[in-house]
């Protein structure tokens, strides 16, 4: 009996090039991060700071960084899928770790000013925190019911707790970022083969993330699975427009 994601993946196959591939995918994220960034950025720059007496400011900052949030969703199926894919956990771990790395000081000139800050670490570790987790929970298949249900659950909430204590992504006092990207990616390591099924449970949890992660979840369901690059370097220059991105935008604070 064939499963739901193996229909879905049929009836893609059957509208080739249709749809959303993972390199689309990845250029709207990259256009919702530059949102996060222009947030505390270019918008205080063009309409003044968002305080209580320039609602305008304000508004527009709050916006854009609400918005941004969009993009969780589509980055943590973009991690599963790379889990799933990659002939290395190990190699993609660090490749990841790596990014997080150089992405921690731009992170930094743009959220708070300065060159270095520990009162919040980029969002990229929490993709980090979330490959360690699927990786452990690819260990524990090996153990019984009873004592993998029982880890698992360990695991999870110590995943969690790390995105809680190092404040991944949390630049106000509304939204972790890596805690909801761990739950997307588990959601999407749990029913990836049932596929109606996956959607509206990561729906539902972006629903209840102050909406937009949600909304992530939809540009998913028009996914094609297809890579989509013309070249293969195309891969690694992702992994370099991020802090690109945030060294610049760290830039017009800081001059």
């Amino acid at each position: 009996m064939v499963d739901e994601y193996t229909r879905y993946l049929d009836e893609r196959k059957q509208r080739k090039h249709r749809g959303l591939s993972r390199f689309k995918l990845k250029v709207i994220g990259d256009v919702l991060l530059f949102l996060s960034a222009a947030s505390m950025t270019l918008m205080p720059m063009l309409l003044g700071a968002p305080t209580e007496e320039n609602m305008v400011s304000l508004t527009a900052t709050v916006l854009c960084e609400a918005v941004s949030w969009i993009a969780i969703p589509i980055y943590a199926w973009l991690l599963y899928t790379g889990f799933d894919h990659t002939r290395s956990w190990l190699r993609y771990g660090l490749q990841l770790l790596a990014l997080a790395l150089v992405s921690e000081v731009p992170y930094d000139m743009v959220t708070f000013g300065k060159w270095f800050d520990m009162r919040s670490q980029n969002p990229v570790f929490g993709l980090v925190i979330a490959l360690i987790v699927l990786v452990l929970l690819e260990v524990l298949q090996d153990y019984g019911k009873g004592l993998r249900i029982t880890l698992t659950i360990v695991l999870v909430l110590v995943g969690l707790l790390w995105d809680w204590l190092f404040r991944i992504g949390q630049t106000q006092t509304m939204l972790n970022i890596g805690m909801v990207t761990l739950g997307m990616t588990l959601v999407f390591y749990y029913l990836h083969a049932r596929e109606n099924t996956m959607m509206f449970t990561a729906a539902l949890l972006g629903a209840m993330c102050f909406l937009t992660p949600g909304i992530g979840v939809a540009f998913l369901h028009y996914r094609n699975d297809e890579i989509g690059y013309r070249h293969a370097w195309t891969k690694w220059a992702f992994y370099a427009i991020y802090p690109l991105m945030m060294f610049a935008c760290g830039l017009v604070i800081m001059r």
